[in-house]
């Protein structure tokens, strides 16, 4: 199967807006669209690359809000990308979204989205935001998954007939849709969506992100996406920005 996907690669045909880019395998998308980003290059630019065992790729935004609106983005992209798997995929295949960009695969994890922008400062306009995307079509270990029973990929999952570049393409074009959504709409059907879709929720969690532990209950998300834990007898609102402090440490 996966022999017959890349004996002839097909071109990547991508939405308006977007601007495709196909680099090697050993070429990181998401480090070369962060390079493109600091450079200069024009919002849209979507940087790819897909080999028999993974898709990754990147896409490069100029938002016009302050980082913590602009972060809607990494939703939006998510949501996009559960979208374009339940217009592809099998329906018994399930997808569901980690909070800081995990991605899950009838409950495996089985890939990742990262983000980085231009600046930290939650009330400051990026000058750029880029969002990655990582999804495994083979174990990442080289096995069967049996050694790694909370890891999966897409050809385990009932998938292997799904083509990786249009999924990719699907996925572009569902996350426009949203982005879309977000500019004329604004947060609250995304917000839906997304409640809906995201691992964990009324669950016991425990993260680390930069040297801080988060332990406490999930319990679901505020008007900005940001995760309500319960800690003991208080409950706080951590903001999506925490996913800029944990892109590259997944």
């Amino acid at each position: 199967m996966i022999d017959d996907i890349f004996e002839a690669p097909m071109p990547a045909t991508f939405p308006p807006l977007f601007t495709g880019e196909a680099v090697s395998g050993s070429t990181d998308p998401f480090a070369k669209a962060c390079t493109q980003a600091l450079i200069g290059c024009d919002a849209g630019l979507l940087v790819h690359s897909i080999t028999p065992d993974r898709i990754r790729a990147a896409i490069v935004f100029a938002p016009e809000t302050p980082l913590k609106d602009a972060m809607s983005v990494v939703v939006a992209c998510g949501v996009g990308f559960q979208n374009a798997m339940g217009a592809l995929a099998p329906p018994e295949v399930a997808v569901h979204l980690g909070w800081l960009g995990e991605i899950y695969v009838n409950g495996g994890s089985a890939g990742r989205f990262r983000v980085a922008a231009s600046t930290n400062d939650p009330e400051k306009v990026p000058d750029w935001l880029v969002i990655g995307l990582e999804v495994d079509l083979l174990p990442s270990d080289g096995s069967d998954g049996g050694d790694t029973p909370n890891q999966t990929a897409l050809m385990m999952e009932g998938c292997g007939d799904i083509s990786p570049i249009r999924l990719l393409e699907s996925w572009s074009r569902h996350t426009l849709v949203w982005i879309n959504e977000l500019e004329t709409g604004g947060k609250r059907s995304l917000h839906e969506q997304w409640r809906g879709l995201v691992q964990n929720v009324g669950k016991e969690v425990s993260f680390t992100v930069e040297d801080e532990t988060y332990s406490g209950t999930f319990l679901g998300v505020d008007e900005e996406f940001g995760m309500l834990l319960r800690e003991e007898e208080t409950t706080r609102s951590l903001p999506l920005t925490l996913c800029l402090a944990s892109g590259d440490k997944q």
